[in-house]
């Protein structure tokens, strides 16, 4: 009962930090493909990551799914066009039909572009927060009730970390993003396969990865502890009807999220395009890796094509996390899942092509466990 108790004021002390947090004005924002510091609130021409969220929703509700990723007089890509996998369109959707029902003004094709209103603000707050009591929370709590041969303090104060880590809440309520959506969902992943409920944990973060696409930092560590059960049950007997239930269920979880966009060639490689614009280059301007590090001494991105940079990069990301995830599926276990995680996350901040900043969320948050 102390428990209950215990861990129902973590969880109001994590939400009562989240909004507090909102109350503030949300900052400026890095744009990645133009190399300079937007404005954030009332400042043009792109008025932050507010306005970015906002204008999905006007852009999911008002055009057809076929130029959600295409750029046209309707969707000027250059303003914030849609970058993430489809399951966060289709959250922009889902929002967009309850701010239609409010107030049209605030989703209105072209002429709601830079709305700020006090009512919309604290909408567009509410949908990050409710997000979070939805899917991330909930699986924060169960993940520290479940965590075996520690005490119960031990798993409150598990709790009370990762609940106020101050990395996610300052940029899902202060930069105003949806991260703890492919978070929670990744995190769900790792409660169903470390409990054997491995179909249900494979669903789980293949919706992580269609919510981001950052996601595919974690997504190793799944394959080879979930191949390491496989291997264990033995490929001849119930390990090989495993495999094939996974493969099935990770197949039909993509094809429901991608089904829309599966109709024509082009829209598939289209949206590919926009989620992973290799034309931008080897690292970000502002972006700390490895990479970034080195070009202090060698200018990598002057000297070599992209496809040279891009093969650099594939072999130093995959030599670094290749010993983690051999050793995962040689030996699977909880634990070492958990740690391999982290490591194949580092990884890839660190070597991979194209880091975006807040992909270190990726590494500290399976950390702060």
């Amino acid at each position: 009962m102390e428990k209950c108790y215990l861990m129902t004021a973590v969880v109001l002390l994590g939400l009562t930090v989240r909004w507090t947090v909102s109350l503030n004005s949300y900052s400026a924002n890095l744009c990645t493909s133009c190399r300079y510091l937007l404005p954030g609130a009332g400042k043009p021409p792109m008025f932050g990551d507010y306005e970015a969220q906002r204008h999905w929703q006007e852009i999911t509700i008002n055009l057809p799914i076929k130029q959600w990723y295409f750029n046209g007089s309707d969707n000027n890509l250059q303003y914030w066009g849609l970058d993430y996998p489809p399951l966060t369109a289709y959250h922009s959707l889902l929002c967009a039909y309850v701010a239609k029902f409010i107030n049209p003004d605030w989703i209105a094709l072209h002429t709601s572009r830079g709305y700020e209103s006090q009512a919309h603000k604290l909408f567009m707050r509410a949908t990050v927060l409710i997000a979070d009591l939805l899917i991330y929370i909930p699986a924060v709590v169960l993940y520290c009730c479940c965590l075996k041969e520690i005490s119960t303090k031990k798993k409150i104060a598990n709790a009370l970390c990762i609940l106020l880590y101050p990395g996610l809440i300052l940029i899902d309520y202060g930069h105003f993003q949806y991260n703890s959506v492919s978070l929670g969902f990744a995190l769900w992943g790792v409660l169903g396969v470390s409990y054997d409920w491995d179909l249900l944990g494979s669903l789980a973060f293949c919706l992580a990865i269609n919510y981001k696409q950052m996601e595919l930092y974690h997504s190793l560590p799944f394959f080879c502890f979930l191949l390491g059960k496989c291997f264990k049950k033995g490929l001849k007997g119930k390990g090989f009807v495993l495999l094939i239930k996974l493969a099935c269920t990770v197949v039909a979880s993509f094809i429901l999220c991608w089904l829309p966009f599966f109709t024509e060639r082009e829209q598939t490689l289209q949206v590919l395009r926009r989620l992973f614009p290799v034309d931008r280059g080897l690292f970000e301007d502002k972006v700390a890796n490895i990479w970034c590090t080195f070009s202090v001494f060698l200018k990598i991105r002057d000297i070599l094509p992209h496809h040279i940079q891009l093969m650099i990069s594939f072999c130093f990301t995959f030599l670094s996390l290749l010993p983690a995830c051999i050793k995962l599926t040689l030996h699977p276990s909880p634990r070492g899942f958990r740690f391999t995680l982290v490591s194949c996350a580092l990884s890839f901040f660190l070597f991979s092509f194209q880091v975006h900043e807040k992909s270190i969320l990726l590494v500290s948050f399976f950390l702060s466990q």
